[in-house]
């Protein structure tokens, strides 16, 4: 039997080159025989955490939204995939806030395999990593996370640029090779 793949896509543009590498990471992790499930974090109603503490001392949230649901899913999951474009360094807002929203649950994510899929529009690899970082800061937290690979989709801003490039490629193979 395969693995139960989540891919959370961050990008709040509908059709961006992050949400088309999710794509192809999930074609390829089909086509290996696992089972894969897209949630795309812009189409969620999520709010911000509220810091209360609550969550630390009835196990559950106050807010009513879509957050614990999702964080339902990465219990529930073998390997989660983390993609998001790169703004000022960084992860996009909807990613950071369901990760700041994880609190209520993260101890049961443990033992996942995770996977990152950035984009931005710098041509330098080196300039995704603070949003790497970021990334890390979350799984580092999780126990026994274990990163298994990074597509750093650089030089790609408008609508398509990926299509321009070899990354479409790169993240299917990476997704046939989970």
């Amino acid at each position: 039997m395969g693995k139960r793949i989540l891919v959370l896509s961050a990008t709040p543009r509908k059709g961006g080159n992050s949400e088309r590498l999710c794509d192809q990471f999930i074609k390829g992790a089909r086509e290996a025989g696992h089972q894969a499930e897209k949630v795309t974090l812009r189409e969620r109603r999520i709010g911000y955490c509220a810091g209360c503490g609550t969550c630390y001392s009835q196990k559950s949230c106050i807010q009513r939204d879509d957050a614990p649901g999702i964080i339902e899913k990465m219990v529930a999951a073998d390997v989660i995939v983390l993609a998001t474009p790169v703004y000022f360094y960084s992860i996009s807002a909807q990613l950071k806030t369901l990760i700041d929203r994880a609190c209520a649950g993260y101890t049961r994510i443990s033992g996942k395999e995770f996977y990152f899929i950035l984009t931005a529009a710098d041509n330098d690899p080196a300039a995704l990593k603070p949003a790497v970082e970021c990334l890390r800061g979350f799984t580092s937290c999780l126990r026994n996370a274990k990163e298994r690979g990074i597509l750093f989709g650089t030089g790609v801003w408008q609508l398509g640029d990926v299509d321009k490039t070899d990354l479409l490629g790169r993240a299917l193979k990476m997704g046939r090779e989970v």
